[in-house]
C-alpha cells in the first residue's frame, strides 16, 4: 500500500518512465524540492524565528541567491539579508572573545562560504527520498519495474544511492540491486560515449554529409549525467 512519503518518489520514476528526456529521477526530485524550498523561504516562513536564526547563520549559495532574485520578491529577500548581514559582521570581526580573532574570523567566513540554508534542506530531504527508493525496490515489485525503466541516474545520485543501499540492504539483495543499477548506468554510458564520439567526428569535413543521428545535444546530456541537472536545463 502506497504511503504519503513514497508518493513523490513513485511520481518521479513514473515521469522519467513516460518522458525519457527528464533523465535522472533523483534530479527530478531535486528540482521539485528546490522549487518548494525557495517558495517556502520567501513566503510566510521567512518570519518564523527558528528559520530566521538558521538563515541568519547559514545564508545561501550563489546559485540560490540568483534563483531567489529571479522570483522578484525583493522585500522578502531584503528582510532576510538585513538580519543575515548582522551575522556576517560578527563573523567578520571574529566570533570569539579570547584567542586568535583573526584566525577565528577566517574559519567562520570559510564556513559561511561553504554553507547554504536551501542546499542543506534539499540534501536532507533528498537523502530521505533516496532511502525511500531503495526501500521500495526491496519491497514493491511494481516499483522495481519502474526502477529498471529509468533512463539513467546522474553519477552523484547514483553514488549516493549505491552507497546507501550497500549499508542498508542484505548482501544478497544488494547484489541484485547493484547489478540492475550498474546495468542502467553502463547502458547509458555506452550510448553517451557513442553519441559524443560521433559529435566530435561531425567537425571533420569528411563527415559533412553524414547525419548527426542522436549526437547534437550529446555534450549537454553528458554534463547532466556527470554532474546532475539541478535546474532542468
Amino acid at each position: 500500500m502506497e504511503q504519503i512519503y513514497t508518493i513523490p518518489v513513485n511520481e518521479a520514476f513514473d515521469l522519467v518512465l513516460e518522458k525519457k528526456e527528464c533523465g535522472c529521477p533523483f534530479c527530478v526530485l531535486y528540482r521539485r524540492l528546490q522549487e518548494d524550498e525557495l517558495d517556502i523561504i520567501l513566503g510566510a516562513s521567512m518570519m518564523e524565528p527558528d528559520i530566521r536564526i538558521k538563515t541568519n547563520e547559514q545564508g545561501f549559495c550563489h546559485t540560490h541567491y540568483g534563483m531567489m532574485l529571479g522570483r522578484k520578491r525583493m522585500l522578502g529577500i531584503g528582510l532576510i539579508l538585513e538580519s543575515h548581514l548582522d551575522e556576517v559582521r560578527r563573523k567578520l570581526d571574529g566570533p570569539v572573545v579570547l584567542g586568535n580573532k583573526r584566525a577565528a574570523a577566517i574559519s567562520a567566513l570559510g564556513e559561511l562560504e561553504r554553507d547554504c540554508y536551501v542546499c542543506g534542506r534539499i540534501s536532507r530531504n533528498l537523502n530521505a527520498m533516496i532511502s525511500t527508493a531503495v526501500y521500495l525496490w526491496e519491497s514493491d515489485p511494481d516499483f522495481r519495474k519502474k526502477f529498471e525503466g529509468a533512463p539513467y541516474f546522474c553519477l552523484p545520485h547514483y553514488r549516493a544511492m549505491i552507497d546507501y543501499a550497500s549499508k542498508k540492504m542484505p548482501k544478497r539483495i544488494y547484489a541484485d540491486f547493484y547489478d540492475v543499477s550498474h546495468g542502467i548506468e553502463e547502458r547509458y554510458l555506452g550510448e553517451l560515449r557513442g553519441d559524443v564520439s560521433w559529435f566530435c567526428k561531425k567537425f571533420d569535413y569528411r563527415y559533412d554529409e553524414e547525419p548527426w543521428y542522436n549526437s547534437k545535444d550529446s555534450v549537454q546530456r553528458t554534463i547532466k549525467f556527470l554532474s546532475g541537472d539541478p535546474k532542468g536545463e
